[in-house]
């Protein structure tokens, strides 16, 4: 329709007015160059329109004219984005070209004097180069012109895109709130028909105190249906406490270890009389544990297995709500209208006038979005069924509400109001959180039951298992369900179970059934399967619950008791007579030990008496005058103190305590060596007869010892054959196995050399035989023997680690079989001066001895030997004399001395003060200071006591000519290296703080025997204690007994190598401070990647770089290896 311009009309000019920055681009724009024509040309209504548009606080844009040219204000703008300001003054086919279609048809309907409202209206725009979903509420209004017909079309815009999203994001997340509900109501239920409805008792257990915060109606019935639901288990059931079962509970709450009874008798009292009622169980208590890991309680599981009728108990919990309050609500004056229960529910009194302001300013913040009031806008019904928490004024608790309301219409709405009901439902959501919780723990018991549990469809397949099922059958999960349990069950086990679970489906009776599982792995497995029935609401039957016990083991032991049972009897009397064979031996044992340890303690004292006697005795015959009569009486006095001396050691030896100095031996040739020594003793009538085995072992052993041993034996068997018969002596080598030593003593099994003496004589009776190792036991006439033979023999072998054996029977004769470790180790001659002159010298001698008697006798001999005697009657005084700086030769001290120093640590201070002085201990009982394993440590020397002067000047001097020897060898090595090369001097010049001439003891294992005698050489010049031995078992051997300070060792031995020998050293005794030196012909790379430090010489070496060896490990200064 065509109309007068303004200016035709002779309007004055127009100018827009207002609108912010779109305002200004409105004025700004050149209009005559649209449809629209310059705006002084405007017809009226189109200039108000566009002043209403530009000043609107609301997106609005006119699209003017049949070109629909747009004019639009601030809020539209947003709304266009980059279309901004391109869109303006431009055409909406221009502007919006993928939204004509939808413009079009709207445009064309306003223009014909239509209005037309879109709500939630989806669209896809470029409005900002890339499409976009946005939703609008859209309100088209024509606009009329002066004329009365249609000039354009008023759009009113509002984008509502956030809002759309964030209604359907409520939508879906309601939607899964729902499904999760659902969800936690069905598992919520199969929990607690689980729980409820398994046939076992089970009960959890809460806190340190083992509280009942669930117990199922078996573990009711089993207790006689007592209260004990928030009760310690010693307060609900006091009659445990001294059965052990809260100890139990205890350790489990402790340790976090599951505790599985098997069969177990408990005493309940049952009834109120106080009678206890015994109870047989099976059951398991699985600690539970909270997210953390910790042990916040126990689960009890368990099955009553005394077939018993059980007491059926129910508790039943009811709870009735009441008070439920009514309201009116008028929106338009917000009057609200409450009745007395309502005020109830609240906490409000009656004289308090009730507004909403005021029920709101009680509602938790939490809760404010579900009052009426703040609902008016987003529902139909503000005040449908909703729940929040309030805070009552009166009591200032917090409580639960419910609230739910409907519109009532009145004739107007002013007279429009709501009317409803509220109540108290604090109660129900306790209940609810209760469940929650209960809901919670109740999976918490089914994922970590130690019982296999399972729920089964009615026509038994699996639907549900827990960890403890998948593990007992080897399966997964994903495995199990789906499975029928006929897919599992031994074909001969699945026609009763068919029976009864058919039964339990039709009548509910639950059962137990102890039947095969076929595992994943094709094993068989036992299991007690315990299934009951799962009922709807309706008592319908839903599912099966089933509770699975492995009792593969129960059945393997009652399968092995039923076959032990059929030879019991006769193991019984076999290992009642191993027993009593046992404790005899035993008995005996313990017998000859404390025997032994008597006798020992008298001997001790006895020699020193005897000490005094020898040697005041000695000392006269030095000064006897020719008296044949006195000198007589004299000769007869030392031979009664050497025989006392005999004595003495065989008590010693019998008691173990004799200090032996163990040599490696052949016995076929010390037997040889004795063969007229023994003949002499035997006499003409018995015939001697000595059988020595081919490739017959060494042994290590006491060669005085053994010889006594032997004499002693010929001599009792000469008089069992009164003085005729004949005396076989056999050496051989022997094995005693694992069988033989069974019943023994202390004897291992191992390789042997075999001593046996056997006679043609009169033989032992039973009872004789039994005692004959007992001191002082004789069947001879009395003052024929003193009894103390066989008891010396029975000590010696006994300390040397062997064993003797006595085979006799009455008129058959006598064998004594002696057998002694074998050594791997090879013969040695003995140089130790056993006779000759007794020489004296004139070197200081320091005498160290606490008997004064002994003191005095000892300083006369020395004397008289022509030595310069110094004394002292203690370690303290003697260790102030050695540390004056006097000139000491030889430090003599008794083994056993009284006060805090002990004799092997003064003569260890004495050595390193003056390394040059030698050292010789005396003791009559050595005890364990200087003698380990019944042996003399390495390196020592000894003179046992009661000794003769003899006895006494020949051992002084061997060990002074061996104290020179060594220092003769120090001084020629010293020599050498001065006369060598300078550069050799340097290098065996020995660390800082060490002394060179301090003596090491050093074992040298070397196959090669030649090798072996070169090496042992050098090591002697350079003044060391040397021992060799040709393979690692005889180094390990030797090594257990005996203490070294150094082992040198070649790498390559036959059997042990000499790497692995070092381990085994090193690892037996850590902290040994043995230090270690490998030879090697293969160069040092073989070592590189040792784990402990070791030297290494390469071969062939020489004295220069042996002496730097020995001192490199002295000094402990060594590359320890990756």
């Amino acid at each position: 329709m065509n109309c007068t311009p303004a200016a035709a009309s002779g309007l004055v000019p127009y100018v827009p007015r207002g609108g912010g920055a779109t305002g200004d681009l409105v004025r700004a724009l050149d209009w005559s160059a649209t449809a629209l024509g310059a705006p002084g040309d405007w017809t009226p209504a189109l200039r108000t329109t566009v002043d209403i548009v530009l000043n609107s606080p609301i997106a609005m844009v006119l699209m003017w004219g049949p070109r629909h040219v747009m004019v639009y204000n601030d809020g539209y703008a947003e709304i266009a984005g980059a279309r901004h300001p391109a869109a303006l003054g431009g055409t909406v086919p221009d502007a919006w070209p993928e939204l004509w279609d939808w413009n079009r048809a709207i445009l064309e309907a306003g223009m014909r004097g239509e209005t037309r409202q879109h709500t939630n209206t989806h669209m896809t725009v470029l409005r900002n180069g890339t499409p976009e979903q946005v939703w609008f509420d859209l309100f088209y209004t024509p606009v009329y012109d002066t004329c009365g017909g249609v000039g354009g079309v008023l759009c009113t815009v509002v984008e509502v895109t956030e809002r759309v999203r964030e209604e359907r994001r409520r939508e879906r997340d309601r939607a899964d709130l729902d499904r999760q509900n659902r969800r936690l109501r069905e598992e919520t239920a199969l929990l607690r028909d689980l729980f409820e409805q398994a046939p076992s008792f089970m009960a959890v257990l809460r806190g340190p105190r083992h509280v009942f915060e669930l117990a199922n109606k078996p573990y009711l019935q089993l207790v006689g249906g007592r209260d004990v639901i928030g009760k310690p288990v010693e307060e609900a059931l006091p009659e445990v406490r001294a059965q052990g079962f809260v100890d139990l509970l205890d350790r489990v709450y402790r340790t976090g270890e599951p505790y599985v009874g098997r069969q177990l008798k408990v005493k309940l009292m049952k009834q109120p009389d106080g009678v206890l009622e015994s109870r047989y169980l099976d059951f398991v208590y699985q600690p539970l544990r909270a997210p953390d890991g910790s042990v916040t309680g126990v689960f009890v599981d368990g099955i009553d297995v005394t077939d018993s009728i059980v007491t059926e108990e129910r508790l039943r919990m009811a709870q009735q709500a009441g008070g439920i309050g009514s309201f009116e609500w008028f929106p338009a004056t917000g009057k609200l209208v409450v009745s007395k229960q309502y005020r109830r529910v609240w906490g409000l009194p009656d004289d308090v006038e009730v507004t909403q302001e005021l029920l709101v300013s009680l509602v938790d913040e939490r809760d404010h979005a579900q009052m009426g009031s703040r609902r008016l806008h987003d529902s139909d019904n503000p005040l449908a069924y909703t729940e929040y928490r309030i805070r009552r004024p009166d009591t200032g608790e917090v409580r639960w509400v419910a609230r739910q309301g409907e519109a009532v219409e009145g004739a107007t709405d002013a007279q429009r109001r709501y009317v409803g009901v509220a109540f108290d439902i604090t109660g129900r959501k306790q209940i609810e959180q209760q469940l929650r919780t209960s809901q919670d723990r109740l999976a918490a018991i089914f994922g970590q039951a130690s019982v296999g549990l399972s729920e089964l469809s009615l026509d038994g397949r699996f639907q549900r298992v827990n960890g403890a099922l998948c593990r007992m059958l080897n399966r997964t999960e994903g495995e199990m369900l789906g499975l029928h349990m006929d897919d599992l069950i031994h074909p001969d086990d699945k026609a009763g179970n068919s029976a009864l679970v058919a039964h339990l489906v039709a009548t509910g009776e639950p059962f137990t059934l102890e039947k095969r599982y076929l595992r994943r792995d094709g094993e068989w497995v036992w299991i007690a399967s315990s299934m009951s029935r799962l009922d709807d609401e309706s008592g319908q039957p839903v599912a099966l619950i089933a509770v699975k016990i492995d009792i593969t083991e129960r059945r393997r032991i009652e399968a092995a008791l039923r076959d032990l049972n059929d030879t019991l009897e006769q193991r019984v009397t076999r290992e009642i007579a191993e027993r009593d064979k046992a404790e005899e031996a035993l008995r005996q044992a313990q017998k000859m030990e404390a025997v032994g340890q008597l006798t020992g303690g008298v001997a001790h004292d006895f020699n020193n008496v005897l000490q005094i006697i020898s040697g005041n005795l000695h000392l006269l015959a030095q000064h006897m005058p020719s008296d044949a009569v006195a000198r007589r009486r004299l000769d007869m006095a030392i031979g009664a103190v050497e025989r006392g001396a005999k004595l003495s050691s065989q008590l010693l030896a019998f008691a173990r305590r004799q200090p032996l100095q163990p040599v490696v031996a052949d016995l076929g040739r010390l037997v040889s060596d004795m063969d007229e020594l023994l003949r002499r003793a035997l006499g003409e009538a018995v015939e001697l007869v000595v059988v020595v085995g081919s490739g017959l072992w060494n042994t290590l052993v006491d060669p005085g010892q053994i010889e006594n041993v032997i004499l002693n034996l010929a001599i009792n068997a000469r008089d069992a054959m009164q003085g005729a018969g004949r005396l076989t002596i056999e050496l051989g080598n022997a094995v005693l196995d694992e069988y033989y030593v069974n019943n023994l003593v202390d004897v291992p099994a191992g390789q042997y050399v075999l001593l046996s003496v056997t006679d043609t004589g009169c033989g032992m009776a039973p009872d004789v035989l039994q005692r004959a190792f007992e001191p002082f036991f004789t069947t001879k006439p009395e003052g024929e023997g003193t009894g103390l033979g066989l008891s010396m023999a029975y000590g010696f072998v006994k300390q040397s680690r062997g064993h003797i054996k006595i085979y006799s029977e009455p008129g058959q004769g006598t064998s004594v079989k002696i057998y002694l470790p074998r050594t791997m180790l090879a013969e040695v001659e003995d140089t130790a001066p056993r006779s000759g002159p007794a020489t004296g010298g004139s070197e200081t001698i320091l005498v160290v001895e606490d008997d004064e008697g002994v003191r005095t006798v000892v300083l006369d001999m020395l004397t008289a030997l022509g030595y310069r005697v110094l004394q002292a009657e203690n370690g303290e005084k003697a260790l102030r004399i050695v540390e004056s700086g006097e000139h000491i030769d030889l430090l003599f001290t008794d083994v056993v001395m009284p006060g805090p120093l002990r004799s092997p640590e003064l003569a260890r201070i004495a050595q390193e003060l003056h390394p040059e002085m030698a050292v010789l201990f005396t003791s009559g009982y050595p005890q364990n200071s200087i003698v380990h394993g019944g042996r003399l440590d390495a390196g020592l020397e000894l003179l046992s006591k009661p000794y003769r002067r003899e006895e006494l000047a020949r051992k002084l001097r061997h060990v002074l000519n061996n104290r020179r020897q060594q220092s003769l060898a120090q001084a020629r090595r010293r020599s050498a290296l001065a006369a060598g090369e300078g550069g050799a001097s340097e290098l065996l010049e020995p660390p800082p703080g060490i002394e060179r001439d301090a003596s090491l003891r050093v074992l040298v294992v070397e196959d090669n025997l030649d090798s072996q005698q070169m090496v042992c050489e050098l090591v002697g010049m350079l003044g060391h204690t040397v021992s060799g031995v040709s393979d690692g078992e005889a180094a390990w051997e030797l090594m257990r007994t005996q203490d070294f300070d150094i082992l040198f060792t070649d790498v390559s031995l036959p059997g042990m190598s000499g790497i692995e020998l070092a381990r085994r050293v090193l690892a037996s005794e850590p902290g040994r401070s043995i230090r270690v030196i490998f030879s090697t012909g293969y160069g040092k790379e073989a070592l590189d990647h040792l784990e402990f430090p070791a030297a290494c010489l390469r071969k062939p070496y020489d004295l220069m770089e042996l002496q730097a060896a020995l001192d490199s490990v002295r000094t402990n200064h060594l590359e320890r290896k990756p």
